[in-house]
Order: structure tokens, then C-alpha cells, then sequence
């Protein structure tokens, strides 16, 4: 039940009018209140005329937002694109005031989170790459308008940076001058840069407070890029390192040590070593084939979240997750593109065994589980009680299998999400796996709906209607992806354009 004070906080804001020409009259405790009242009721005119008028020294969105403060309802994934525009034109509205002390010292704009569907009235929202570009505009306005500002606003933010934002928010991170807004970045996502630019941007987005960083997709590293980055910016408080696809291939100059070292591996280890809040690391589809023993050996602090997908890991490295002290600590586990029943049975049942207490999420895509291996699967999740989410899509299941599987999972007492693959019974026989799209996208979708329905109702019967199931055929939604996926799309077409016209010259030349 909401209270008389936010019932009559919603009736006061839904008259902006009435909010602009009252402010000067409203208790300074009561500004919170308001600025919910009104982001609940989208009321983006009054939003801004209550940032403009701040009283208070410190401003943070998600607290605001969040289920601690009044009404207890859970704000933080409504990136309305309105609400938030307004936010960030109220800052600067802030800063350009005249007249009287302003008190607003630091505008934390992190912790909110994007999602597929917007619950808020306009259902617009406004995503990462989007937040990033509006607050860097801002900050040139300001820079432009009010240079030399005297007691600037500290800004907290979350930054996904592409090369079509890349130069607005270079000039609002490095101006020469104090700016009225100035920006520190805790969370920092790269994608569609080269390495000189990412590079750049990274010195000026302050690395010593930056806390995750997601270097993806079309950022296009090796090994010696990452120990350059990693060596010559340096991040003591980062919590969470994200790195793209071969990110750990070797540079196209160099030869081999004749010891068989790695030399580039062992100053990277030693890097991510200095990192004593380390307890993320994301590496999927690099070649790690052996290395894992020497990357993640000198770690000074257990990982809580590792994603190998598609590394190639050998006997050894499976031996060394098994076994080392990270296991007992993961919560989060990717080893998707591995045959972990048919090459390493055992040290998967172990590494399991040990991780138990802990593991929240498990992915296993594309890992050749197969029927005859179902049972082997069930023993290795039972001790598993910890566990929320599972993920086992591309894997070559029959629908008997499955529905022998979902009477298992109804033991694990937490779990609330399940992805799970299109059976083979619904494919042509003789099916190839892993599949490519198109094969994937090939199957009878009545017979699967059948399945599917069949599936929920062993979990209904159970008592164990809480678990949502699905399939998502090209992996789960990605908002930032979905934000830019035009640009990314440019970007592809672009670099396949220039990998045809050297080609062409290389054909050239043979002739």
C-alpha cells in the first residue's frame, strides 16, 4: 500500500505548473519523493525543474529509483527515454543557474538496467550507447557556454562507446579547461574501435576509478594489444575485464620462442595479477589451448565469474579449473564449445562437485551433450542447490531426454531459468551439429511447440511452475547490440569490403 505522502506527491507532480511555481516552498527532504512521483508518471517537464533546483548534495539515480526509497517499487529497469533526456538537461540547467549557492556536488547516473520491454508509459527507452552520447553532447554545450567553471558536478557514468560516438565524447572527457559537468566513468563498453582509439579514450575516461570494462565484438585486439593496454593504463580498481574474441592470438610479427614460452601470456597474467579486485574475467572464443594454467595461476583474488566459451581448452586447463582455488568461489560459469562429457567426464563431474556450493549460472551451449550422457548430466547438477539459471541451448537432445532432464532440474531448489535446445526430434534426421543459423532455424515448429508444452507441464506437476523456460534459437536478448546493431552492421560491411580489396591486390600481385 503506497502512502498519503506519495499519493499526494503523485497529485502535485502531475500538475507541472503548479510544481514550478510551489518548489521554492517544498521541504528539501521531500525532493526524492517528488523525483520518483514523477519518473513513475513519466512527468519529464517537472523531472528537469527538479534537477534544475537540487537541493540536496549528491543526486543518485538508482537509489532513487530503487526499492529502498518511497514507494518500494523497483524503478531501475525503466530507461525511459524522457525521464532520463530530462535528468541530464536538469543537470546543466543546474550548473548554468545564476543566483544562490548550489549545494549538488555529485550526479551518480549508473545502476539503472536495460531490458527488452519498457514498462514506462511511452515505452521509449533510451539505452546505453544513447545515455552515453546525450551526456557527452551535454557536457560540450556546457563546455562551450560556461567554460571555466569554479565548483563543477561530478558526474557518475556508465559509457559505451563505438566509433559513432567516438569524437563527442573525447571532447567531453578531455576539455583543457574545468567544465561544469565533469565526467568519471565506472563502467566502460568499447566496441567498433581500433586499438589507438581505444586506447585514447580509456586514458581520458579515468582508469584508476573505472570498475568494469568491456572491450567487444569489433574491437579488433592481440595478445600484444592487450598487455600494451593493460601495462600502459593500468586499472587498480577494476572489478570485471571483458576482452574480445582472439584476443590472445599472437601479433602477426611475431615468432615463436624456441622454449615454447609465451612471453606476452606471462606478462598478461602478471598484469591481471596487480588487480586485487579482479573477480570477473570474460575471454570467450580466444585460443587458450594449455594456457589457462599460466593465465589464471597468479590471480591474486578468486574469480566469481568465468566465461571460456570456446577457447579450446585441453585436459590440463580442465584439470586446473577442477582444482584450483577460483572453483569454489564461481557463481558464474561459461564453458559453452566444449565436448565436456565425451573429453573430459570426470574432471567436469569434479570441477562441478567443487563448485556447487556456489555456482548460480551455468552455461553449456553447444557442448555435444547427447542422450546417452543424461545421466551423467543429472549426477553432476544434483549437488548443484545454488543454482538460478541454466543454459544448455545447441546440444543434441531428444525430447525424451529433455523431459527425463526437467524432472531433475525440479530438485534444484532455486533454479528460475532455464534455456534449453530445439530437440532433435525436430529436425531432419540425420542433422549435423553444431548448426550454423540456417540450420538451426530449420525445424517444425508445431512439433516443438508440442514439446515444449509437454516440458512446462513436468515442471507444473512438480510444483515447479516458478521456472521460466524457453528457447531463445540466437542467443538472449542484448541490449546493447540491439542499440547498435546499424552501426555494427556498417561497421561488418565496411571490413568485409576492405578484406575483398586486399584480397584482390593479393591476387594482383601473384599475377
Amino acid at each position: 500500500m503506497r502512502s498519503l505522502r506519495f499519493i499526494a506527491a503523485k497529485a502535485l507532480v502531475s500538475h507541472p505548473q503548479v510544481v514550478q511555481q510551489s518548489l521554492d516552498g517544498v521541504a528539501h527532504n521531500l525532493y526524492p519523493l517528488l523525483f520518483k512521483a514523477s519518473y513513475l508518471l513519466e512527468q519529464a517537464e517537472v523531472i528537469r525543474v527538479l534537477l534544475e533546483h537540487w537541493p540536496l548534495e549528491e543526486f543518485r539515480l538508482s537509489a532513487l529509483l530503487g526499492p529502498r526509497s518511497e514507494p518500494t517499487e523497483d524503478l531501475r529497469d525503466r530507461t525511459c527515454r524522457a525521464c532520463l533526456e530530462a535528468c541530464v538537461q536538469g543537470l546543466a540547467d543546474h550548473v548554468l543557474r545564476a543566483g544562490g549557492p548550489r549545494r549538488l556536488r555529485v550526479a551518480d547516473l549508473t545502476g539503472v538496467r536495460d531490458v527488452k520491454v519498457q514498462q514506462c508509459p511511452c515505452g521509449r527507452a533510451l539505452g546505453r550507447w544513447g545515455r552515453t552520447e546525450l551526456l557527452a553532447r551535454t557536457c560540450c554545450r556546457l563546455q562551450a557556454e560556461s567554460p571555466g567553471a569554479r565548483s563543477p558536478v561530478r558526474v557518475l557514468a556508465d559509457l559505451f562507446v563505438t566509433e559513432g560516438n567516438f569524437e563527442v565524447v573525447v571532447q567531453a572527457l578531455g576539455p583543457a579547461d574545468p567544465a561544469p559537468l565533469r565526467v568519471h566513468c565506472l563502467s566502460f563498453r568499447a566496441d567498433s574501435l581500433g586499438p589507438s582509439q581505444l586506447l585514447q579514450v580509456l586514458r581520458l575516461a579515468g582508469p584508476g576509478e573505472l570498475r568494469r570494462l568491456e572491450v567487444v565484438h569489433n574491437v579488433r585486439l592481440h595478445a600484444g594489444h592487450v598487455q600494451w593496454l593493460l601495462a600502459q593504463v593500468g586499472f587498480p580498481q577494476l572489478a570485471s575485464l571483458t576482452l574480445p574474441a582472439k584476443a590472445f592470438d599472437a601479433p602477426p610479427t611475431s615468432t615463436s620462442a624456441p622454449d615454447g614460452e609465451d612471453p606476452l601470456l606471462t606478462s598478461i597474467a602478471w598484469e591481471l595479477s596487480q588487480m586485487s579486485q579482479l573477480t570477473e574475467l570474460s575471454v570467450a572464443f580466444s585460443t587458450l589451448t594449455g594456457k589457462i594454467p599460466k593465465l589464471l595461476g597468479p590471480l591474486r583474488t578468486p574469480l566469481r565469474t568465468l566465461d571460456l566459451a570456446n577457447c579450446s581448452l585441453n585436459h590440463a586447463d580442465m584439470a586446473f579449473l577442477a582444482d584450483c582455488t577460483h572453483t569454489t568461489h564461481l557463481e558464474v560459469l561459461d564453458l559453452s564449445g566444449h565436448s565436456l562429457f565425451v573429453l573430459f567426464p570426470s574432471t567436469f563431474f569434479r570441477l562441478l562437485s567443487r563448485a556447487a556450493q556456489t555456482l548460480r549460472v551455468l552455461t553449456m551451449e553447444e557442448c555435444s551433450i547427447e542422450d546417452g550422457h543424461m545421466s551423467m548430466l543429472i549426477l553432476a547438477l544434483s549437488p548443484c542447490h545454488e543454482l538460478c539459471e541454466l543454459r544448455f541451448l545447441g546440444n543434441p537432445l531428444s525430447a525424451r531426454a529433455l523431459r527425463r532432464f526437467f524432472v531433475a532440474l525440479c530438485e534444484l531448489p532455486k533454479l528460475q531459468y532455464v534455456e534449453f535446445p530445439v530437440p532433435k526430434d525436430c529436425y531432419p534426421e540425420g542433422t549435423a551439429y553444431p548448426q550454423d543459423e540456417l540450420a538451426m532455424s530449420k525445424f517444425d515448429q508445431q512439433k516443438y511447440d508440442v514439446i515444449a508444452e509437454d516440458l512446462r507441464a513436468v515442471l507444473l506437476r512438480a510444483g515447479r511452475g516458478d521456472i521460466q523456460v524457453c528457447t531463445p534459437l540466437f542467443g538472449s536478448f542484448d541490449p546493447d547490440i540491439q542499440e547498435t546493431s546499424n552501426e555494427l552492421g556498417a561497421f561488418l560491411l565496411r571490413a568485409f569490403k576492405a578484406a575483398l580489396e586486399n584480397f584482390s591486390r593479393a591476387l594482383e600481385q601473384m599475377e
